[in-house]
């Protein structure tokens, strides 16, 4: 018997602080006690995007699954997330090809790339909610030079993904805005997670999925099934157990890569006249960067001043004024004639690798249990393609991209 969920009690309210537009406006689905043992092909632990992705392709798939989630669903870090649906990987290619070699650090930009057209298909093939938009995305220079930039954008050339670079000169015509320069990138989108996760979880139960309020807390992986004891002594026998618990790292999951980072956001009020070109998604070319998207109703969010020192709970929520202050300036100097009235101001906690790239696959030591891990700035594109992946390995197939994400794997740059 191993214990399963995290030891530091951790619960929605230490993932963030502060209200997104889409927590004020979300409702909650129906979510019964486990009153009884149950068995099933698969036991989902969490019902956030992660889970409820998940939950759709397995049902998908034709299997029996359960959804469990000891607090209100999507309220924890789906609630935080800002929902830029971005393909482009925290780590740029070149960094990324410089890790791995050209091929790997390829591969796992494309799959990227496919993910995002793909969570865009499975939205409107199934009408469902969540806003999502087909979006540019906007990759500003944060330096005073755009070298780096170009490097990156020919090696993307090479790869064969899309994008133009912009000079100076061209991004201040075209975007109005004054940066060294920038790349522009079709395939991207934005979204309202709640909404899109509440939508996910309602069509897989439209399939016979279940969604139960229970606290996973043992895992025993004997015998045909794993064996998932819960707190109030109930159990569920299950051939595949998938942890999609987001930023609450259970204890048998274990990595050297990940780091805690903590990030801030706001949302001014609508001023849908005052929005940039086309809402692009805009991030930059630096390690903690600087994000920014739009609303359906023209509101501006912006986020970023990230710290890994600063995750403690109590200690980031007392930033928020100053860090809601310096975003606001930051807006006003990205984009002058933005109206910077802050109607929502929200902080979270958010998981980084190393490499950029996720924690999808078998978990280590524990048969039968399978990690959904998209951490970084691509976290629902990673949950997408962890969907995509862990449905395809329960149904017998495999993918290079398993050994890309494994959780074991050695990027040569933990701790950096």
């Amino acid at each position: 018997m191993i214990r399963i969920l995290d030891s530091d009690d951790t619960d929605q309210a230490d993932l963030h602080g502060g209200s997104s537009p889409w927590f004020a406006a979300a409702k909650q689905p129906q979510r019964p006690q486990l009153s009884e043992n149950l068995a099933c092909d698969v036991l989902i632990i969490g019902a956030g995007i992660t889970g409820s992705l998940v939950a759709e392709r397995l049902t998908r798939q034709g299997l029996d699954v359960i959804i469990v989630d000891r607090e209100r669903p999507g309220r924890g870090s789906t609630a935080a997330s800002t929902s830029m649906l971005l393909w482009e990987i925290d780590r740029p290619l070149v960094e990324l090809t410089a890790l791995y070699g050209f091929e790997r650090a390829a591969r796992a930009y494309r799959a990227s790339l496919a993910a995002v057209s793909g969570l865009i298909a499975l939205v409107r093939d199934h009408n469902l909610p969540g806003e999502i938009r087909k979006k540019n995305s906007l990759y500003l220079a944060a330096g005073s030079s755009a070298a780096e930039l170009l490097d990156e954008h020919r090696l993307r050339q090479r790869a064969g993904l899309p994008g133009d670079f912009l000079d100076h000169g061209q991004l201040l015509e075209t975007y109005g805005m004054s940066r060294a320069g920038a790349i522009v990138s079709s395939g991207a989108a934005d979204a309202d997670p709640l909404q899109l996760a509440r939508g996910l979880l309602r069509l897989a139960a439209a399939r016979g999925a279940q969604l139960f309020d229970a606290e996973a807390v043992t895992f025993d992986p004997a015998g045909e099934a794993a064996t998932v004891g819960f707190e109030d002594g109930r159990e569920i026998a299950a051939k595949a157990v998938v942890l999609a618990t987001g930023y609450v790292m259970p204890d048998i999951v274990h990595s050297k890569l990940q780091t805690v980072s903590s990030s801030w956001a706001i949302a001014t009020t609508p001023q849908p006249q005052n929005i940039w070109k086309d809402g692009a998604l805009i991030w930059e070319d630096a390690r903690d960067y600087l994000y920014a998207r739009t609303t359906p109703a023209g509101r501006m969010i912006i986020g970023g001043e990230d710290s890994e020192e600063i995750v403690a709970p109590d200690a980031r929520d007392r930033l928020m004024p100053e860090k809601s202050r310096r975003l606001a300036q930051r807006l006003a100097a990205l984009w002058p004639i933005a109206v910077t009235d802050i109607e929502y101001s929200w902080a979270g906690v958010f998981d980084t690798t190393s490499d950029g790239l996720p924690l999808i696959g078998p978990v280590p030591g524990a048969k039968g249990v399978y990690a959904a891990y998209g951490y970084g700035g691509n976290g629902i594109t990673f949950s997408y393609l962890a969907a995509q992946l862990i449905g395809d390995l329960i149904a017998g197939g495999s993918s290079p991209l398993l050994d890309d994400f494994a959780l074991g794997r050695d990027s040569g740059m933990a701790g950096h």
